[in-house]
């Protein structure tokens, strides 16, 4: 059967870790458009393309390609069993997203919100960009980015709020427990 799972959540939640673990135990597909991205530059394809120079001037792809993107992905699937990792982004790819499973007969298993105090979220960012060498993760930067994830997302919060999908996992603790709450949200065991 054609399933999915959406993680949403603010950067340094984990839900990139835990959607690659669910991923991997459930014989799911993960799918970060973020990797989609790059690899359709890498590969020079027309989507690629189109999406190359506002990556490069750090822009938002827009809605019509990211959906261009997953909906290539989906058609590539036969019977697709797939996790979006920071997809969707916006209302208008939640609203277009929907339309594609119903389209392709893709039931959505749930929406999951990881999430914790933001102050944890800094601290969480902060060790990684010292971990990973990583410049553009100075403290400044990640608040900023909270702020826009912030503005961004509380509207799909209420979107799969109102659908009866969303499932809030609470991102402090172990990795394992954290990935036991998700089993649990979902009402799956790997």
């Amino acid at each position: 059967m054609a399933e999915a799972v959406i993680f949403l959540g603010p950067p340094g939640a984990g839900k990139g870790t835990q959607a690659k673990r669910l991923a991997s135990e459930l014989g799911f597909k993960q799918l970060s458009t973020g990797d989609i991205l790059r690899s359709h530059v890498a590969r020079g394809t027309e989507l690629g393309r189109l999406a190359k120079p506002l990556m490069d001037a750090g822009k938002l792809v827009p809605d019509e390609i990211i959906l261009g993107l997953i909906g290539e992905e989906l058609v590539a699937m036969p019977d697709p069993k797939v996790i979006f990792d920071g997809f969707p982004r916006t209302l208008a790819q939640a609203e277009a997203l929907d339309r594609l499973l119903q389209e392709r007969g893709i039931r959505l298993l749930g929406v999951l919100l990881v999430t914790a105090p933001q102050e944890e979220l800094v601290r969480r960012l902060l060790g990684r960009a010292q971990q990973e060498g990583r410049s553009d993760d100075n403290e400044e930067t990640i608040r900023a980015r909270m702020v826009e994830y912030q503005q961004k997302t509380q509207p799909l919060v209420d979107y799969y709020a109102r659908t009866g999908s969303l499932r809030a996992i609470n991102g402090l603790g172990s990795v394992d427990q954290v990935y036991q709450a998700i089993q649990e949200a979902l009402g799956v065991r790997a």
